[in-house]
């Protein structure tokens, strides 16, 4: 049985797509969260082994949307070890 571990980064909206796609190139990532500066999820994104760029590209999309209207953000990544 596999284990998960949470990891949080506060980051700003210009930033935001970036480190996301970072992280999904990093490839051990279950599920990315996006929450606001008040804690409150905004966006989840759950990833799995074999996710390729035609699956993910619509989600990016909706990433780079709320990059523009947030300020500051907090991911939440958690990562399958």
């Amino acid at each position: 049985m596999t284990e998960n571990r949470q990891e949080e980064f506060k980051i700003n909206g210009e930033e935001l797509l970036g480190k996301i796609k970072q992280l999904i190139n990093e490839g051990n990532i279950r599920r990315i969260t996006i929450k606001n500066k008040d804690g409150k999820s905004i966006v989840e994104l759950p990833l799995t082994i074999g996710v390729v760029g035609a699956v993910i590209a619509p989600a990016l999309a909706a990433v780079g949307a709320i990059a523009a209207l947030v300020t500051e953000c907090t991911v939440v990544v958690e990562r399958e070890v």
